[in-house]
């Protein structure tokens, strides 16, 4: 896979390095840990058993559980058997689940113990009758597993790679409901591998150790540990994000590259035990989701000293499409914080308007991106990949521009989210910026509300910080200070906490419906 001859495929990753750094961890996750040839070895008996249970090349193999060892396990062992591998999100419903179930219609399911009440309520519902496989994370290095493989042999079944073929299938909703099952071929997570390896931001070491610390079920959870272990690296393993927790690993295990969205960043300074936790092993923070405010970065490089790098990115560009790089993170110069930075090499933006016709630098439209690391396609939704993918260029659903004078590109918004307030159009990104630097605003959401006068209402629901009060006119009068007078939230609702989705991003479509509005 570009730097090396031997891998071409997902599991080529932990052969080479069964090779190479047989006796290198590879996983830690609480008191257990694994090397990379004994990885080698358990992947090839789990592809072996995959087998003799009917899986063949093409089939779906699901995962239900928290971040763990035996997830690494069921994603390497599904790669050698040709099975696709898809990572379910337990937070969600069981109706959801069940739909994600009935579209995926997977062979086998690895659950995780706790969540077997879970499970059993789906399969109630959904038509799909995979058979499943009980793991428990804490029980053994294999959480159980071993037991399902036991009976297996360990040489590597050795299938032929197809390129094409889709390793991973991760279904996503974003903020828009809706779940679609993106399909991840084996040859787009390779040009990925290579746009990384021509980004002189992405410099691993030998010695580097990341902590997975998001979802497996999101891209932002398992395509940076597979990234990281594509270079060698070692991947500490935290189940769930719990910031108190989080910071006590990483006084443990001593990891040297974090990857967090903006949110858990601040949840992470906002710990009462964040002053006395050991971060000095860090040298870089990688963020993904949003842009980060120039308070919030201020206080992040006070406080944890290392490396800031944002990536933008989606689950159908299979990882970062560009970056704003650690020396672009300039509080001279605040405003370049907003900026998602500069495309990866390989990787193309095109900013076009509704007629999809490109836009002058400096003007506002929607971000197209071209990639030979693009996804294949929604599972059985074609005619939605064909909304948002045609001639190689991915339609992201970003509004956005390209600046003139330095190249960098800003977005502003979700096109779905712009305001039309009175014949204008409002970016509510533009509105939660100038929300967030009021000193006592912890979080902000902005979204559209009905309105008799001006069609679109611009609504601030607005989380203030512990033992702050803030009054409406206030914080209006606020904004007046730094943004255009029709800009303004006309309303400001006052919230304890905001809905976040496991990626870190605040969930509008959630806001919307609890006050009446559906996405």
């Amino acid at each position: 896979m570009w730097l090396y001859a031997d891998i071409n495929n997902v599991a080529d990753i932990v052969r080479h390095y069964a090779r190479v750094t047989p006796f290198k961890t590879a996983l830690l996750e609480g008191e257990f840990s694994l090397n990379y040839a004994d990885l080698n070895s358990v992947t090839s008996a789990i592809a072996n058993k995959l087998k003799h249970r009917g899986v063949k090349e093409g089939d779906v193999v699901a995962f239900l559980g928290k971040n763990s060892i035996p997830f690494f396990e069921v994603l390497y062992g599904g790669a050698k058997a040709g099975a696709t591998v898809l990572p379910l999100n337990w937070r969600l419903a069981p109706p959801e689940l069940a739909a994600i179930m009935d579209d995926s219609q997977p062979k086998i399911i690895f659950v995780e113990e706790e969540l077997i009440p879970l499970l059993d309520q789906v399969r109630q519902i959904a038509q799909n009758s995979a058979t499943y496989v009980v793991i428990q994370p804490a029980h053994n290095v294999h959480g159980n597993l071993d037991t399902f493989f036991s009976d297996a042999s360990s040489d590597d079944p050795g299938l032929p790679s197809t390129p094409v073929s889709i390793a991973w299938l991760m279904y996503t909703s974003g903020t828009t409901g809706q779940a679609k099952g993106v399909e991840i071929s084996h040859q787009a997570l390779n040009f990925m591998r290579l746009s990384e390896h021509f980004e002189p931001v992405f410099q691993w070491r030998a010695d580097d150790v990341l902590m997975m610390v998001m979802p497996n079920f999101h891209l932002l959870g398992t395509a940076l540990p597979i990234q990281a272990m594509y270079n060698g690296c070692t991947v500490s393993i935290m189940p769930v994000l719990e910031p108190g927790k989080m910071l006590k690993l990483i006084g443990k295990t001593k990891p040297s590259i974090l990857v967090l969205a903006p949110t858990v960043i601040q949840m992470m300074l906002d710990h009462p035990e964040a002053s006395q936790a050991d971060t000095s092993s860090l040298r870089l923070i990688m963020y993904a989701g949003s842009a980060i405010n120039a308070q919030l970065l201020k206080r992040a490089l006070k406080e944890i000293s290392c490396d800031y790098m944002q990536f933008y990115g989606a689950t159908e560009s299979c990882g970062a499409m560009s970056v704003l790089r650690p020396e672009q993170h300039d509080l001279i110069d605040e405003s370049k914080l907003k900026s998602c930075g500069t495309p990866l090499p390989l990787i193309d933006f095109q900013i076009v308007n509704d007629e999809g016709q490109p836009v002058p630098d400096g003007e506002i439209g929607e971000i197209k991106m071209r990639s030979p690391a693009i996804f294949s396609g929604y599972r059985n939704q074609p005619e939605q990949t064909a909304l948002v993918l045609y001639r190689g260029w991915y339609k992201t659903g970003d509004a956005g521009y390209r600046d003139p004078k330095d190249g960098l590109y800003y977005i502003v918004d979700r096109v779905k989210d712009m305001i039309v307030t009175g014949g204008e159009n409002v970016y509510s990104a533009e509105v939660e910026q100038a929300i967030q630097k009021h000193p006592d605003v912890a979080m902000s959401a902005v979204i559209a509300l009905p309105d008799e006068r001006w069609g679109e209402r611009v609504t601030a629901v607005v989380v203030t910080k512990p033992g702050k009060e803030i009054k409406q006119d206030e914080l209006i009068a606020h904004c007046r200070t730094l943004i255009a007078g029709y800009k303004l939230p006309k309303q400001v609702i006052f919230e304890p906490s905001l809905p976040i989705s496991p990626s870190g991003k605040i969930l509008k479509r959630v806001l919307r419906e609890k006050f009446g509005i559906k996405a």
